[in-house]
């Protein structure tokens, strides 16, 4: 994968600055985020990435699974 210079962001501004970093996505497609020096993560706009595409509830699906899986403890004590 080619990186675009203007896509990098560090990990210690994709973490203060979120919100930026989900703006340049939005703009640019995708953000690459470095970490010690490396390319780590990559954040994607799924609406205008084409890596990935997903009809919209299985966009719906893939965040419910990770909110749930993160969660798990806070939604059971919830059901009781």
């Amino acid at each position: 994968m080619k990186i675009d210079t203007n896509e990098i962001v560090t990990a210690t501004e994709a973490n203060q600055n979120f919100s930026r970093v989900a703006r340049m996505a939005e703009k640019k497609g995708r953000v690459v985020i470095f970490k010690n020096n490396r390319p780590k993560l990559l954040v994607i706009d799924l609406d205008k990435e084409p890596q990935i595409e997903m009809t919209e509830d299985e966009k719906l699906e893939f965040v419910a699974a990770r909110i749930l899986k993160e969660h798990r403890a806070a939604f059971e004590e919830l059901a009781k």
